[in-house]
């Protein structure tokens, strides 16, 4: 029978072809082309209804003992590759003993934890006390009790991050302050001074945020550290030596400091502190006699704010001003980081650039 000779000799065909195969793939496709759904060898039972009945047994049993034989050897053929193909993969990935090993690096903290972390260092070995507060924070704790005007600009929506704005009280009382992301960590020293128990001596680093578009000097987050002491007796010559304390302890025991008088809502008097440049040594100009880039020729370098605490912030902190002095004063991390190693871009620090940050 003609279809019988057909079934047979497709089944010796595939037989041969499975015996001849030398990848998977191959072998996947002359599964699909003979035994699939829609394959040669099942076409044969799909068409058993135009069949003939006295040959449909014979023809039946043709196509199940080829389909029976094919799938068997399909089978024995896929072992037999995916053994071999194994054997390829673990010969190709062999690690080679005799070879060095490769060191893991280790990782380092980054420069802007390591300079918050040598602050609070340096102070700790002062005396002071390192504190942490609450990056959203209300207006009172932020503004009012620091001494800021209702109408002092860095209450503006351009300059501050508010999550609960409440600009339609006319003064902003405890509990019925606009809650916003702090501009400073000075709201930790109104904490500080409401909860803790005179004399104070701490120190606040944190993040803080404002509404600054990120440039070489400004970030939209950076890292703050701000201090304050409050005790009997302090004077402007106490806020002086610990600066300049600070000053030489990070920057190098050549640097010298000065003061020149600013204005802060917060303190009275108020000052702003430079440093010696340490590219040009405090001349203004390098050793070929170009202006200095880094002062801008002068010298000096803007490092921090500073003054003695205004009475207005001591009394609405339940402190008697009369009895009681201190000083304030608030720093930006990043800018020492930059400054402590001529870095040019405070954006560097965020970029995560591991060529630059390896250098640390």
């Amino acid at each position: 029978m003609a279809i019988i000779d057909d079934i047979t000799a497709l089944h010796k065909e595939t037989l041969e072809r499975i015996g001849a195969i030398g990848d998977s793939k191959e072998l996947e496709a002359i599964r699909v082309e003979v035994v699939g759904k829609a394959g040669s060898l099942t076409g044969y039972l799909r068409s058993m209804g135009q069949v003939a009945k006295e040959h449909r047994a014979q023809i039946g049993k043709s196509v199940n003992l080829a389909r029976n034989e094919i799938e068997a050897a399909l089978e024995a053929k896929k072992a037999e590759l995916s053994a071999r193909e194994m054997e390829a993969r673990i010969a190709a990935s062999a690690v080679d003993v005799t070879l060095p090993g490769r060191s893991q690096q280790v990782g380092t903290r980054h420069l802007i934890n390591a300079i918050s972390d040598e602050i609070s260092e340096l102070f700790l070995g002062l005396g002071y006390t390192v504190l942490t507060g609450p990056e959203v924070e209300t207006d009172w704790y932020n503004f009012t009790a620091l001494n800021a005007p209702e109408d002092h600009p860095s209450r503006g929506l351009a300059d501050t991050f508010y999550v609960k704005d409440n600009t339609g009280a006319e003064t902003a009382v405890k509990g019925e302050s606009a809650v916003l992301l702090r501009t400073q960590t000075s709201g930790v020293q109104v904490h500080a001074m409401e909860d803790r128990e005179l004399p104070i001596y701490i120190i606040a680093p944190g993040k803080v945020y404002r509404r600054d578009v990120a440039d070489p000097s400004h970030l939209p987050q950076f890292h703050q550290c701000e201090g304050l002491v409050i005790d009997k007796n302090i004077t402007f010559g106490d806020l002086k030596g610990t600066l300049d304390y600070f000053c030489k302890q990070i920057f190098g025991p050549e640097r010298k400091t000065r003061f020149r008088a600013h204005y802060f809502p917060f303190t009275e008097p108020s000052a702003e502190a430079d440093v010696s440049c340490g590219v040009c040594g405090g001349t203004g100009h390098l050793h070929d006699g170009e202006k200095c880039r880094m002062c801008k020729g002068t010298g000096w370098i803007e490092i921090l704010g500073c003054g003695m605490v205004d009475p207005n912030v001591l009394e609405m902190s339940g402190i008697d001003p009369e009895e009681y002095s201190g000083f304030a004063f608030g720093v930006g991390i990043e800018r020492v980081a930059c400054l402590k190693y001529n870095v040019p871009d405070l954006r560097m620090l965020l970029e995560g650039d591991m060529r630059f940050l390896r250098q640390f």
